[in-house]
Formats: structure tokens, sequence, C-alpha cells
């Protein structure tokens, strides 16, 4: 492999660092929407409810370091389960270096601009509303995941 090729090419997400692992994250908030899973079929149905912790503007956690404390269903992504959460998105980063994909040109990484995700339309910003206001989930599904 090219010294000079993104770590993202060059390493394995085991062999990447604190910092660059968590460079990875595109900002586009999807892993912050809840879902619903049918415990008899493993349905999961996606929905555009955020958590009460993501800025649904910057689309990050608001309180990223406490947020297990804070949420304790949150799901911290780690090296063990990132390949098990199928309802990671399709453009998630961690899931395409897992694969030995590339990262797509709208990753901030790859553009050198943080708005990228966004103008690609592949963030929740402006589609994403609070769970405060949210009401019933069932109401806010916008997709389903067959098992």
């Amino acid at each position: 492999m090219n010294a000079d090729a993104p770590f993202w090419k060059r390493k394995t997400l085991a062999e990447m660092t604190s910092a660059e692992w968590e460079s990875l994250c595109d900002g586009c908030g999807q892993c912050c929407l809840h879902k619903l899973e049918d415990e008899d079929t493993g349905e999961i149905a996606l929905t555009n409810v955020a958590c009460r912790l993501l800025d649904l503007h910057l689309c990050r956690c608001k309180r990223y370091a406490e947020r297990k404390r804070l949420v304790p269903d949150c799901v911290i992504l780690s090296l063990q389960n990132v390949g098990q959460l199928r309802w990671m998105p399709k453009t998630c980063a961690y899931r395409l270096v897992s694969e030995g994909r590339d990262l797509p040109d709208w990753h901030p990484l790859v553009s050198r601009d943080p708005e990228s995700v966004h103008r690609a339309g592949i963030s929740v910003r402006g589609r994403a509303v609070s769970e405060r206001e949210a009401g019933d989930l069932e109401d806010h599904v916008v997709a389903i995941l067959e098992p």
C-alpha cells in the first residue's frame, strides 16, 4: 500500500488511532435516530426521530463524552459491534472501511469540508425531529429493514 495513501486506505479499523477512528464519523447523524425492533420478526423500523442529545443542525451529539451515562441505551460503536449493527447506514465510513471499501467523495475526510455531507443529502439535517417533540415513534417510521 502506498505510504502516502490516506489512513483509511492504509489501515484497518483496529490499526487506527483514536483520533483517526473518531475522524471517520461523517457527522450525518443517522446512527442517532431511534430504531424500533420487532423481537418476533427481527424487523427494524428506522425513524426520523433523533436522540435528545443530537444537535439537529450540526448533526453531532451535544454531550458526546457523557452520552452513555445520559442515554443508557445509546449504542457506542466499537470494533466488536461495527459489523453486527445492520441498522448502520450503508454510507457509514466505519461500515465502508470494515468492508474494505473507500469513502465517498462527499465524506469530510475526502472533501475536506464538514458541510459536504449535508450538501450531499446524507445527513439528517432538516429531516429529523427531536424526540422531545415527536410523540409516538411508530408515527415516524421512514424505512423498514428486513431481518
